[in-house]
């Protein structure tokens, strides 16, 4: 149900973007953050943190192929998004892969339809990789073909990691993060929570296949470590990505969707060893808030929303952003909800914290 009607998924995103789009006219609130009271203007970057498709497995509800997805995926955001960068070209698209995106590809303990298709993952790897030999649907191979990659701007360096950052990804950080100085504020973006749930990592049982009994989903590549079943909390894993925080105190924030709703939040590990601020982003088509409806029958779909982050290469400091979408409906005005800045120096010092509205899966940049 979407503004008093059942629609598709494709819908809502088509609107979705059509507010995105609107982005630039708007004024940034007086709360302290960076170009606070200003104008919005040009949009450098926009970022979506996975699931770009749905999991196709058998319904109901009626299911669709992940290719199916990615051409209305395209359509909408890759075709449809008219923002601007500074330079007057079209902003850029930077795209990390969901349990969605993966599952589609190599398998589910549902049954699915079809099978897998791998279309989604081949897209996103292919643009934001660009390999030499670009990968198809034939050739593609998810053990090896991970979409791991990274962007400076604005002095700020930024790691975008295939769905979690497991032992197999920070091989490749430590190696990405090599080449970058220890005083580079370093921001994380991925699909899943910091707390990854076990049903993503590994089957630990036998030959660590994908089965109905033991309902691990494979997508992370770490082996569960933590128990045999998908109900363990990921205590183990959750250290070891800790002692890696703990050797970059250069990484000042984390960005992820996955679990559906917007929030801005300070992880501290599973020991309360680290402090790590945090960024939840929401989907406009499943959110645990968003995606409920309320007793009026619209749901809590006012609630849905994107983040706005800007970052001041000079000051060191990121401002991130809640943009309300649709809060009265069809002519919903832009509404700006909570904001928080932090400092991106070495000293990860709170600045300010302006708490508005209420409590996505799209992030957008907007440099200064």
């Amino acid at each position: 149900m979407f503004r008093g009607a059942l629609v598709s998924a494709d819908f809502v995103n088509n609107k979705f973007v059509k507010q995105i789009n609107r982005l630039p006219v708007f004024t940034f609130p007086n709360d302290g953050g960076t170009n606070a009271g200003k104008p919005v203007g040009a949009i450098d970057e926009l970022i979506i943190t996975g699931d770009i498709t749905t999991k196709q497995v058998v319904g109901p509800p009626a299911v669709q192929s992940a290719t199916l997805s990615w051409e209305q995926f395209s359509e909408g955001f890759i075709k449809g998004i008219t923002l601007k960068n500074r330079a007057g070209q079209n902003t850029g698209l930077w795209l990390t892969p969901g349990n969605h995106d993966v599952t589609n590809a190599i398998g589910e303990w549902h049954p699915m339809n079809p099978p897998t298709d791998p279309d989604a993952m081949v897209n996103i790897y292919n643009m934001m990789l660009s390999p030499a030999n670009p990968v198809s649907n034939a050739t593609y191979n998810y053990t090896i073909d991970k979409i791991n990659y990274s962007r400076n701007i604005a002095g700020v360096h930024c790691m975008f990691v295939n769905v979690w950052p497991d032992s197999a990804a920070r091989i490749w950080m430590e190696s990405d993060l090599s080449k970058v100085s220890s005083s580079t504020p370093v921001i994380l973006f991925t699909h899943d929570e910091p707390e990854i749930e076990a049903e993503h990592l590994t089957n630990p049982n036998g030959d660590h296949t994908i089965n109905a009994k033991d309902r691990f989903e494979n997508v992370v590549a770490e082996v569960c470590k933590d128990g045999i079943t998908n109900l363990v909390p990921s205590t183990i894993e959750q250290r070891n990505f800790v002692t890696f925080l703990q050797a970059h105190k250069n990484v000042k924030a984390y960005f992820h969707g996955n679990s559906n709703f917007n929030e801005f939040y300070t992880y501290e590990g599973p020991d309360n060893t680290v402090s790590l601020n945090v960024f939840r982003l929401d989907s406009p088509i499943k959110g645990v808030i968003s995606g409920t409806e309320a007793p009026d029958g619209l749901g809590e779909e006012t609630k849905l929303s994107f983040q706005v982050i800007i970052i001041d290469g000079v000051a060191k400091r990121l401002t991130v952003r809640e943009c309300l979408w649709n809060t009265t409906g069809a002519s919903s005005p832009l509404v700006w909800g909570t904001s928080l800045t932090i400092s991106l120096n070495y000293l990860n010092k709170l600045l300010a914290l302006v708490q508005g509205g209420s409590f996505m899966k799209v992030k957008i940049f907007a440099l200064r």
